[in-house]
């Protein structure tokens, strides 16, 4: 190797070196920094410097100083603030509370667990939780329910968990039994976006609430994703909560056949019932704080920084893996992959012995099922749906808000002319059919593309808050030029009020004698005895000589009656009486074919459609009874979905004054 060459691989191994250690110093920096916003601590304040630039004093030594020497040598011997006297001690020193440290997991788990039945239940341990929130906004969550000849039933109960161990045990059959709604804070942590919710499966737990309840739970972390996230964390057993437990905290769970399967809806819950449910959100939260590195940090005190703060500490750390459902691969590395097909092998090698012992691998995990969550049928939209143009009167007069399509419109035809482009305002050039009431309606005012529910802004689609199978029959002044009753929800509140829609439904078709699904609802019914000719035909020409001389006498007298019954029918018809009761028909080639080719379903004479029925008892009572269904249906989107940015001017009432005044009481209403 030449000298040069000796040079340059040289400096480059000391350049190499200089950019590496300076990484390290950074990395290292920014460490230091989230544990001391984790710990509460104030940043240092600078010493404020002299009003006047005196000269530097000489040390008694004699030696003179400058004035970055001066300040540097006092800042390392100046004692902390705390300690310095008050030279105007005006006001007393307000006593600091010191920081209360994320308890150990032993004292986590002794934490007593309180059973929630009702909404004065919730209230007495609502208060509690919410200071434990305002310290570290993080919930386990995990989810119980009974199984029925190996199909699951809906949740039967919510376990939730603060950092503390102080767990909630919500019993929501029973909420539903009572007929009261969920409280108000209890909806709310559940869809909190800055409330992280964790466990194992908490993802899918959250799709099972929305499915049986209509719950909406957002901000949810897969606490295997991050286990697989820490490649320092040794992980022997797999994946499951108990392994979990068992590898990094050191805590055994019981996760016997007998507790697991056990009635979770029964009257009365038994002490071994609660204790279990409990630990499955209190251990998922201390796996939590053991994979973030902060089961020993002290937790900020309530005068250090704010909820928001401590959020960004921890989502900080699942970047990437909030609202991820856990399929084994997506947002890891080809490194935690190979871990997730070690776990996949390890349990395929499990024998069926072993499956109905004890452990929480043993029977099929009802949350691993193939039905697709709700609204992931749903394809959002790929435009807003409000432009928010305006049409004005030829006086200027506003008329309403449009979009950008039919605005144009009016321009191509050149029957209206362009006012403004930002906001898009056309007036047009012909006096309108008709003009608002108020300048506070409902039309006039431009509304936000987000749904009105959550608020989410990145995917939604138009929820019709009177079902179209019961708007399609209203009168045409009734459903013409009524986007009023269509509004913007996410494709997972879409699908919790689709659900709130089908009970309402169903007491509708009990109340006026509408049936969903039976006979009566049904266009088309399949004809029995056709379908036993055609089967019987199929059977003759597939199998043929191959069937038993009795089997195909037996399928050749079904084939023979059903034509003979079709031959007596003509004749009736064509009025002739030849009677053919004596004679014994030959099933030929060509009769088994047209029996093989029966079409078996018949229409329906006595169908009437649910939403027809329904809108035909309304409509009994004229204009008023079907605008008593119009704000049934509003009132009941209101309560169920409980929306929090809804136009102020949308209202359960909407037109209804108009429609009197403008048609009157004795409007005859004529259902199609």
């Amino acid at each position: 190797m030449s000298r040069q060459s000796t040079v340059t691989a040289a400096l480059a191994t000391v350049l190499g070196a200089a950019v590496g250690g300076l990484l390290l110093w950074r990395a290292v920096r920014a460490q230091r920094k989230l544990l001391e916003l984790a710990r509460g601590e104030p940043k240092p304040k600078p010493k404020p410097k002299p009003l006047q630039a005196d000269p530097p004093q000489p040390s008694p030594a004699g030696a003179v100083e400058t004035e970055t020497e001066t300040e540097t040598e006092a800042e390392a011997v100046q004692p902390p603030t705390s300690q310095l006297p008050l030279t105007t001690p005006t006001t007393p020193p307000t006593p600091v509370t010191p920081p209360q440290p994320v308890p150990p997991v032993e004292q986590l788990l002794q934490a007593r667990p309180a059973v929630v039945s009702s909404e004065e239940d919730w209230e007495r341990l609502w208060p509690s939780l919410e200071e434990e929130l305002a310290v570290y906004p993080v919930l386990g969550l995990d989810c119980e329910w009974v199984s029925v000849k190996g199909k699951a039933g809906s949740v039967s109960l919510l376990q939730m968990a603060s950092y503390t161990g102080l767990c909630a045990l919500v019993r929501l059959p029973r909420f539903r039994v009572s007929g009261r709604p969920l409280p108000d804070s209890l909806l709310g942590v559940l869809r909190d976006p800055r409330v992280l919710k964790v466990g194992v499966g908490c993802y899918e737990d959250g799709k099972r609430l929305t499915r049986d309840y209509g719950l909406a739970l957002g901000c949810t972390v897969d606490l295997r994703y991050l286990a697989l996230r820490q490649r320092r964390a040794v992980l022997n057993n797999g994946l499951s909560l108990k392994s979990l437990a068992a590898d990094l905290l050191n805590v055994p769970l019981d996760k016997s056949l007998e507790l697991r399967c056990s009635d979770w809806e029964a009257d009365r819950l038994t002490s071994a019932q609660v204790s279990y449910a409990a630990r499955d959100a209190q251990v998922s939260v201390a796996i939590f704080f053991h994979l973030l590195g902060l089961n020993s940090v002290p937790a900020p005190a309530p005068d250090g920084p704010d909820a928001g703060a401590r959020f960004s500490l921890l989502s900080s750390r699942c970047q990437g893996l909030v609202d991820v459902p856990f399929r084994g691969r997506g947002p890891l590395g080809e490194g935690d992959g190979r871990v997730l097909d070690g776990e996949r092998r390890r349990r395929n090698r499990k024998t069926g012995s072993e499956s109905s012992g004890s452990g929480d691998q043993q029977v099929p995990d009802p949350r691993k099922n193939r039905r697709k969550p709700l609204g992931s049928g749903y394809s959002a939209r790929k435009s807003p749906l409000y432009d928010n143009c305006f049409l004005y009167a030829p006086d200027g007069q506003p008329l309403c808000t449009c979009d950008k399509k039919k605005a144009k419109w009016y321009l191509d035809k050149d029957i209206g002319e362009l006012l403004s482009e930002d906001p898009f305002i056309v007036k047009l050039k012909f006096e309108p059919s008709g003009r608002p009431d108020s300048q506070q309606d409902y039309y006039l005012t431009a509304k936000e593309n987000l749904c009105v529910v959550c608020g989410k802004t990145d995917s939604y689609i138009r929820k019709n808050i009177v079902p179209h199978e019961y708007r399609r029959h209203f009168p045409a002044e009734m459903k013409d030029h009524n986007s009023h009753d269509i509004l913007l929800l996410c494709t997972a509140c879409h699908g919790a009020s689709n659900v709130h829609d089908g009970q309402l439904k169903q007491a509708l078709a009990e109340e006026h004698g509408a049936p969903l699904g039976c006979e009566e609802g049904v266009r088309v019914l399949e004809d029995s005895d056709r379908r036993r000719v055609r089967s019987a035909a199929r059977a003759l020409v597939t199998a043929g000589d191959g069937l038993p001389p009795s089997r195909r006498q037996e399928l050749r007298s079904v084939v023979r009656s059903f034509f003979s019954e079709e031959d007596e029918e003509e004749d009736e018809e064509e009025g002739e009486g030849r009677g053919r009761e004596g004679e014994e028909r030959e099933v030929t080639a060509e009769m088994l074919e047209t029996a093989a080719g029966l079409e078996t379903r018949v229409f329906n004479e006595s169908y009437v459609p649910h939403g027809l029925k329904v809108v035909q008892v309304y409509s009994q009572r004229g204009l008023r009874g079907l605008m008593e269904l119009e704000t049934r249906w509003r009132q009941h989107f209101l309560s169920t979905m409980r929306p929090r940015h809804l136009h102020p001017l949308w209202s359960v009432n909407h037109n209804h004054a108009k429609f009197l005044r403008k048609y009157g009481e004795d409007l005859p209403v004529l259902v199609t």
